[in-house]
């Protein structure tokens, strides 16, 4: 499993599977998640705004499963 920082309270979901390589374009995110080929916590997942805070797992097909990890939010 492979974990994923954030630095803030939460990622939308298509944010995180462009920050986890699994695709390159909010585009090709869309396609993924309506295809279904995106799981969070063991639900399949098809909102591309679908929060996703520490703790949330997170598998794609092919790409593998992911966990979000926070890393606290950083002071500016």
């Amino acid at each position: 499993m492979k974990k994923i920082v954030i630095h803030s309270g939460y990622i939308k979901l298509d944010q995180f599977l462009k920050l986890s390589d699994c695709v390159s374009t909010g585009g090709m995110a869309k396609a993924l998640l309506q295809e279904g080929h995106v799981q969070v916590n063991g639900e399949v997942e098809e909102r591309r705004g679908r929060k996703l805070y520490p703790g949330d797992k997170i598998q794609v097909q092919d790409n593998g499963v992911f966990e979000v990890e926070g890393g606290g939010v950083k002071e500016e």
